[in-house]
């Protein structure tokens, strides 16, 4: 400012993002002098004179252009009046921005968070036109406590010993829908699931939720393959999407050879060099060192790092040296064996596995690539078991070892975007000590959910004989190692849906009745599938983790530390015992005055 002229910029409502405002003593010295007093970052109402600059070529008549055009180059107003209608009295400075506890302040000052959530916007109202063929309907978040797989919220009501559950997904509702008569259902659905947090996690988080009657799994991936592809070529050249994905379809890729070539049920293709199974070629005194396992499956893969037999000794060291190789160096199998190719060295650095193993060993790997001098080659014992679960330990080591490589410039960070889909999970999954299962007394749960049919006759076959071994009709979209989303056909059938809770699973029956009625009424065939909407937006603008492209997320400790809003283990423990029919009286008797507080302040609202 000087003494006679007066320059702000104003921002916001539905014009340009910016307008330079210029006063001076000519126009309205009052004006001027009350704009000096007006704090940054108050709201304001101002009349002024518009001045603007513009490409002559892009419109002729010198009229103001139509809300939303972005040719103007620059716009002024020449100001008359002004007057604060809401001053900036808060104390904040944008060097804080990044705190947590201004996220609204976050939004308002980062361009970049606001168009992350302009973008989401715009995938969003995108998504519904694409989809326009399915029929949109919103189901409940009140629901009732139902074990699918996940840890569940659950909320106490007014009446005393009874509580909501908030929906995991809204499956059974949508199947209901099935059953309804509403052929083609989608939702932008709230979900809630009390899980780990981590950056691809929130304790509530959003989906595009599909299903299809009178169609089956092979339908459901034609025709989300349609939708992400047409998302593709809308925003092209926006975030990570630099250009449109292939007419070809997604590559399919069974989940056991998902787990034995990659070492997880959602393989990242760009990650170089497969898993190869090798015990049978290494000695007995090197696999003495390497477990204690008896008769184990070891298996190894090849990296390529583009450097030096020394530069790759030295970043192999570090990386186990590191924080991130914690858990393979603690591994109760056994830590991985490390080996770098080395011509000059004796049989090349591989003489642990003897002179036949390492020439064994080098046909093995050169089916695909011949061993070269600073190829790293990490080798990874494990129990002689089927597959279970989402990885195995040497999936996750190769995983890291890609990331650490990438990060350190050995390899070049691949753009592309590889989808395939992940197909014939295990219909059942053993019980472990982490994820909650269905509550059932069988020693397994559903992989995917309860609902999910058997792949084909011969699966519904072993169902009597040996569930575990069977297969479901289930499949992954997969995309550069994430989980984009994940379907399956759902059984139809009432009798074979009572049978799996009854007799495999071994569930509390009375919290399906709801949907065994449905599929009693005739339901057709169908299946569908959910995509993580937040994980697709992360995805799709190169961010890590999905909190970058959400308004208010929890952090992680399930907080949000804008508004205070967090979960303590005071209400954890109310609700399983309103969950659980339990009395106040119960509640006294666990001695804990806190709870008991915090209970009567409950029902007392």
């Amino acid at each position: 400012m000087s003494a006679g002229m007066s320059f702000v910029n104003i921002e916001g409502g539905s014009g340009p993002e910016q307008i330079q405002v210029l006063a001076r003593t000519e126009f309205n010295d009052e004006a001027r002098r009350t704009l000096r007093q007006i704090k940054p970052n108050s709201a304001v109402s101002l009349t002024g004179a518009l001045h603007w600059k513009y490409e002559a070529k892009d419109w002729v008549n010198k009229e103001l252009p139509d809300e939303g055009t972005e040719f103007i180059s620059n716009l002024e107003i020449r100001l008359v009046s002004i007057k604060a209608l809401n001053t900036f009295s808060r104390p904040f400075h944008q060097g804080s921005m990044l705190d947590p506890k201004e996220r609204d302040m976050h939004i308002r000052f980062d361009k970049n968070l606001r168009q992350r959530l302009k973008f989401r916007s715009d995938v969003a109202a995108f998504a519904r036109r694409e989809l326009a063929d399915f029929q949109e309907v919103e189901t409940p978040i009140l629901f009732k406590s139902t074990p699918e797989g996940a840890r569940e919220f659950l909320v106490p009501t007014r009446n005393r010993g009874f509580a909501y559950g908030l929906p995991q997904s809204p499956q059974q509702y949508k199947q209901i829908l099935m059953a309804s008569g509403i052929n083609r259902y989608v939702q932008f659905a709230k979900c809630f699931r009390d899980e780990d947090h981590r950056a691809d996690r929130q304790p509530e988080f959003t989906q595009i939720d599909l299903e299809m009657a009178w169609a089956n799994g092979e339908q459901v991936m034609h025709r989300v393959e349609q939708f992400i592809k047409a998302l593709w070529v809308e925003f092209a050249g926006q975030g990570t999407l630099q250009y449109s994905l292939p007419d070809a379809p997604f590559i399919r890729m069974t989940y056991d050879e998902a787990m034995s070539k990659h070492g997880s049920d959602k393989p990242d293709l760009r990650i170089p060099g497969e898993i190869k199974r090798i015990d049978h070629i290494v000695p007995a005194d090197l696999c003495g060192m390497l477990t204690s396992i008896e008769q184990p499956v070891l298996e190894a893969f090849k990296i390529r790092l583009g450097s030096t037999s020394k530069t790759v000794q030295k970043f192999i060291r570090g990386f186990m040296d590191s924080a991130d190789a914690g858990p393979f160096q603690q591994n109760v199998d056994g830590a991985p064996g490390i080996f770098v190719f080395d011509s000059r060295r004796p049989i090349e650095g591989l003489q642990a596995f003897g002179f036949e193993g390492a020439e064994d060993l080098k046909s093995i790997f050169a089916k695909s690539d011949v061993l070269e001098d600073g190829d790293l080659l990490l080798v990874q014992a494990r129990p002689n078991l089927p597959h279970s679960g989402g990885s195995t330990m040497i999936g996750k080591l190769r995983l890291e070892i890609y990331k650490a490589a990438v990060a350190q410039g050995l390899i070049e960070a691949d753009p592309t975007h590889a989808f395939l889909w992940v197909t014939d999970f295990p219909m059942f999954t053993p019980d472990n000590s982490t994820d909650p299962g269905q509550g059932g007394s069988s020693g397994f749960s559903a992989t995917h959910h309860p609902f999910t049919a058997p792949k084909t006759s011969e699966d519904l076959d072993l169902l009597l004989s040996d569930p575990l071994k069977a297969k479901a009709d289930h499949y992954d979209l997969v995309l550069n190692g994430v989980e984009l989303g994940g379907g399956s056909r759902r059984i139809h059938s009432s009798a074979i849906q009572k049978f799996i809770m009854k007799d495999i699973l071994k569930v509390r029956m009375d919290d399906f009745r709801h949907l065994f009625r449905a599929l009693e009424a005739g339901c057709p065939p169908h299946a569908g599938l959910a995509i993580g909407f937040d994980r697709l937006l992360a995805v799709m603008l190169g961010r890590d983790t999905v909190r970058d492209v959400i308004a208010f997320p929890k952090n992680s400790n399930g907080e949000d530390p804008m508004d205070q809003c967090t979960r303590h283990n005071w209400m954890r423990t109310i609700f399983a015992l309103c969950h659980k029919g339990r009395k106040a009286r119960d509640i006294r008797r666990a001695g804990n005055c806190r709870i008991q507080s915090r209970f009567k302040l409950l029902r007392s609202k």
